[in-house]
């Protein structure tokens, strides 16, 4: 028996295949492709696939795109499901003011790092950060009630916005750096600053607003070129995404 969980992001579809429907699960088998490619996936890396009996997946790139995905898995007898963001859900309640609008993988890595924390046996703040093609940066108050995040641009699409709007400027290949003294290590080194600011004025909203020295889980495909420039305490987590989906699993006790 198998279980397929799949996050739809802005530029890659990423998979993985686990033994079963709950949380610490044996992975099978995971790979990621960019959405000009998905088209392929049934013919190509789902083609040898232990066949699923369940599958959960949250979308964020529209509904064309998912679509798309569901007929790549009709070679598998499986009902597709998908998270909506609800008023709650597995123990965390959302304080969106449209809860609907707040973005699937946002609800999906929060509700992760917050079951994350309650297996250690711990009730604490909770800071979220995914580095993708956006940056989010989101608070989870010890009693698991979604306060709000930040959004703001991706490297990639800061340095573009700066080529694009700026004479002379092109897209580096830089180094983060203390005090930039060329213009490549200044480009990089104010993205990835702007990055990790917004994540310490997180934490210290979060901080101010609990009481409680907040705990700071960081996940995304760029997760690990913001590593060492954080200057803060934070725990990098490769899957947030599909510890969420399994954690959801779980709770809506979907069965492979």
């Amino acid at each position: 028996m198998a279980f397929l969980t799949i996050d739809i992001g802005n530029t890659r579809l990423k998979w993985a295949l686990y033994e079963g429907a709950e949380p610490g699960a044996t992975l099978l088998e995971h790979g990621a492709e960019f959405l000009e490619n998905i088209d392929r996936l049934a013919e190509g890396a789902w083609a040898d696939l232990p066949t699923p009996r369940g599958m959960l997946g949250c979308v964020v790139a529209g509904e064309a795109v998912r679509r798309r995905v569901e007929a790549q898995m009709e070679i598998w007898d499986i009902v597709p499901n998908w998270v909506v963001p609800q008023a709650a859900e597995a123990g965390v309640k959302n304080g969106y003011d449209f809860p609907g609008r707040l973005g699937a993988d946002r609800w999906v890595a929060v509700i992760g790092a917050r079951h994350r924390l309650l297996r250690r046996g711990q009730k604490r703040p909770l800071v979220v950060v995914m580095v993708g093609t956006a940056v989010t940066v989101e608070a989870v108050d010890a009693e698991g009630q979604f306060l709000g995040g930040f959004i703001l641009p991706g490297h990639g699409i800061m340095l573009k916005a700066l080529e694009s709007g700026t004479s002379g400027l092109h897209v580096p290949t830089g180094e983060v750096v203390t005090f930039p003294t060329n213009t490549s290590d200044a480009l990089t080194s104010g993205g990835t600053f702007a990055i990790a600011g917004a994540v310490h004025r997180m934490v210290a909203h979060l901080r101010e607003h609990t009481g409680q020295e907040p705990v700071c889980f960081m996940t995304g495909g760029a997760g690990w070129k913001m590593a060492p420039s954080m200057g803060l305490s934070f725990e990098l987590v490769d899957h947030l995404i599909f510890d969420g989906l399994l954690d959801i699993a779980q709770c809506r006790q979907l069965r492979v």
